[in-house]
């Protein structure tokens, strides 16, 4: 089964990531991560320290993305009586589920479709955000399901505009994908002492298995009290650390499979978009949604099963006319486009 539903990785690891696991020594296992002579929290945690040119005190580790996301959440909005949290219209289920763990309220603010993709209004945003006086901000960029993201200039104008009482939690697990280029990041969290940035090796270096996610926070008091709380005091899991490095240094390898979901996407756009009754979103994630008409879906469905392919047809209110598709290796990539013309030529499209 090929699955191009979940968002994971339909290629290999870097050769530097297989040596890491092949040539990993076992006796450190015998030790913890932190380096205690020089006051550092892990291998990991100061190589990030390094390449991302911030404090390693801001650095946080997690089991995955979503562990950051979920102690932020639940530290944020047991921290005093404000339990709202605002989220985007079309996002994650994953916020609103954690929210609810600890008694939040989660408010939707509007994404709205444009001619090919989806985007935030800032100016209503900010109006919300004076309105409803959130304790949390929730930004993803890349968003998922939508594929939309912001630029370094429309966070920091966020960020310029957001009461420091508020906290901006911002999941770019899908971000690499829209480049290398990550000194905003930096910018950011010394500017604004009420950011937290999350990241994840899950999907731009293909290791959802691993679980490991990293990110970093403002400097404040209050982050200080977060990160006591968030962060391992002994470290990560040793043999994670390593292959985590041994990703972040195959920056080459991961370049190149994003050249080939960036073919995809033009793929897709020539010849899906062509179609009468389809649209094919931009999309700076490893996915891509797609518009369908929706007469077609038992169709769609039945010939994706025939041929071993999984692809995820959305059922939320205002996308239940909408296929998100992972992109995959070329020869996935060609077979699920070859799936839509045909069933859109036997529908006359």
């Amino acid at each position: 089964m090929n699955y191009l539903d979940r968002n994971e990785f339909n290629f290999e690891p870097s050769e530097r990531v297989k040596e890491a696991f092949r040539n990993f020594d076992i006796s450190n296992f015998c030790f913890y991560t932190r380096i205690y002579d020089r006051g550092k929290k892990s291998i990991l945690s100061e190589y990030l320290s390094g390449l991302y040119g911030i404090d390693e005190k801001q650095v946080l580790l997690g089991y995955g993305a979503e562990d950051l996301l979920k102690m932020a959440i639940h530290f944020f909005l047991t921290d005093g009586d404000n339990k709202t949290m605002l989220i985007p219209k079309f996002s994650w289920w994953y916020y609103k589920s954690i929210a609810s763990e600890v008694g939040g309220e989660t408010i939707q603010y509007p994404v709205y479709e444009t001619e090919d993709t989806f985007r935030y209004d800032m100016d209503e945003l900010l109006a919300m955000i004076a309105d409803v006086n959130p304790r949390i901000l929730l930004i993803a960029s890349p968003n998922n399901p939508t594929g939309n993201g912001l630029t370094a200039r429309e966070m920091a104008r966020i960020m310029e505009n957001v009461p420091e009482k508020t906290i901006v939690v911002v999941d770019e697990a899908y971000a690499s994908f829209t480049g290398s280029d990550t000194g905003y990041i930096k910018e950011l969290v010394e500017k604004h002492p009420n950011m937290i940035v999350c990241r994840t090796f899950s999907k731009f270096y293909g290791l959802p298995g691993l679980r490991l996610g990293f990110g970093f926070t403002g400097q404040s008091e209050l982050m200080e009290r977060f990160s006591r709380y968030a962060n391992k005091y002994l470290g990560y899991d040793r043999l994670s650390e390593e292959m985590g490095i041994a990703a972040l240094e195959s920056e080459d390898h991961y370049r190149k499979i994003a050249g080939v979901m960036d073919e995809a996407r033009r793929m897709y756009t020539e010849e899906i978009g062509a179609l009468r009754g389809f649209k094919v979103y931009r999309s700076v994630a490893n996915f891509i949604l797609i518009k369908y008409p929706i007469e077609l879906k038992p169709a769609l469905q039945a010939e994706f099963a025939g041929e071993d392919y999984k692809v995820k047809f959305m059922d939320e209110p205002d996308l239940n006319t909408h296929m998100r598709i992972t992109l995959g290796r070329r020869e996935q990539n060609r077979t699920v486009a070859d799936v839509i013309l045909r069933i859109a030529k036997q529908a006359g499209l």
